[in-house]
Order: C-alpha cells, then sequence, then structure tokens
C-alpha cells in the first residue's frame, strides 16, 4: 500500500512540473486525438479537472492495454507488448509515455490509442 503512495507521489511530481502542464477541458474527455490524451495526463492540481483527468488517463492506458491482452490470449492470439518480468509500475510507464509523446509531437492528431501502442510497442517489443 505505501509503494502504491510513493510511486502516485513520484509520478505526481514529473507529471505535473511547470510547464508540463495543459488547462483540461470537458472536451479532451470526448478523446479526440493523442493531444487530448496529453492534456488530461499532465492536468495539473490546480485544475479543477486535475481528480477526473488523471483517473480518465490512468483508465485509458491501463484499460486498452488489459483489452489488447485478452483479446489476443490464447493459441490463434497475436500479443504485440512483452513488458518485463517484473512488470514496470504503472506510474512509471505513465511518465515513460508522456515523455516519449513529448519527443513525438507528430502524433498529437492521431488517434490515442493508436499512438499509445505505438509507444507500447517501441518501448517493449516481443521477440520474434
Amino acid at each position: 500500500m505505501m509503494r502504491g503512495k510513493w510511486m502516485m507521489l513520484v509520478l505526481a511530481i514529473f507529471l505535473f512540473a511547470p510547464g508540463w502542464a495543459y488547462a483540461v477541458s470537458e472536451d479532451d474527455f470526448l478523446l479526440a486525438d493523442t493531444e487530448d490524451l496529453l492534456v488530461l495526463c499532465t492536468a495539473p492540481e490546480s485544475d479543477p479537472l486535475h481528480k477526473e483527468a488523471v483517473n480518465f488517463c490512468f483508465g485509458f492506458l491501463v484499460g486498452s492495454y488489459h483489452y489488447h491482452v485478452a483479446q489476443n490470449t490464447g493459441p490463434d492470439g497475436d500479443i504485440m507488448v512483452c513488458p518485463p518480468e517484473p512488470k514496470p509500475a504503472r506510474a512509471q510507464v505513465a511518465k515513460m509515455f508522456i515523455d516519449w509523446l513529448k519527443a513525438h509531437p507528430q502524433y498529437n492528431k492521431e488517434p490515442a490509442v493508436e499512438t499509445w501502442f505505438r509507444f507500447l510497442t517501441e518501448t517493449y517489443p516481443c521477440k520474434p
């Protein structure tokens, strides 16, 4: 339990450092593109929608990853993402994803799920 709180604190420090945050609007929750996801994932604590934005961000990242695993498990599955064991903490991967997004703004207008899996397959590719 304490480890989870520690990781959330570390995540908050990295995600919400000055200059990294964007103002959240209710339209961002429609997730029209990757830029909306970045806005939600980097919502500053001072934003009135901070809690909702960060929870949405984590829910989207974890949910889409678990959906991929569920859909691709089994003999005919085609798993695209192979994280190491032990699996990295969610907060660590979210921070890595945000850093990656900032280094790859060319994907800002693409669908968020496509960009998320582009990051995951580059970061945790499966061996042939």
